[in-house]
């Protein structure tokens, strides 16, 4: 069975994107995917800092998340646009999780040979596309391989229904989408 950790960049308890991930989280667990979704808000962390890590060992939250990256194959991750990139929140645990907590652990050991799909919802007319770009890259350079399949919703403020899903059902169908492709990669390169 794959593993796959679903997570959004954003600490924002109405956030477009968690509302987002929701779709692609459902479709990879009806995809038959082992699914551990968390909240980012739940694991506070302070800003990166080499002086402080060498201070004071690697944060508690830090740790805990970068155990969930090492323990699972596969991330779905909705990514909000914050001036044309990713958010500081993302980054910041993406930059923790990179260091090493010994000498004998292996480099980017949390993301080497992960696999992800990314996503955006943004209240703008491009749908946070501009942000994906950057996060595309920055996994890439990290030794996760992004799948091509990618979607920003724009107009995000308005695309949702009371229930959650996307009003334009081939949206949803595409995010449903996203999340099965991901167990199915999974299934057959890990399994």
């Amino acid at each position: 069975m794959s593993k796959i950790l679903a997570f959004a960049g954003s600490s924002r308890a109405k956030s477009l994107n968690k509302k987002l991930l929701k779709i692609a989280v459902e479709g990879a667990a009806a995809a038959g995917a082992e699914v551990t979704h968390i909240d980012l808000a739940d694991y506070p962390m302070p800003l990166f800092d080499t002086e402080l890590q060498a201070r004071e060992g690697m944060p508690e939250n830090a740790l805990r998340v970068k155990q969930l990256m090492i323990e699972h194959q596969g991330f779905l991750i909705a990514s909000p646009e914050y001036n044309s990139a990713f958010s500081a929140l993302l980054k910041n645990v993406i930059d923790w999780a990179s260091r090493t907590r010994s000498d004998d652990e292996p480099p980017l050991w949390a993301f080497k040979g992960k696999y992800a799909v990314i996503m955006s919802a943004s209240p703008g007319a491009l749908g946070g596309l501009r942000g994906l770009t950057f996060l595309r890259m920055l996994l890439g350079n990290i030794g996760v391989t992004v799948l091509p399949d990618q979607l920003a919703i724009p107009r995000a403020s308005t695309a949702f229904a009371e229930d959650g899903s996307l009003i334009d059902n081939s949206q949803q169908q595409t995010v449903l989408g996203m999340g099965q492709k991901l167990h199915l990669l999974l299934s057959r390169v890990v399994g």
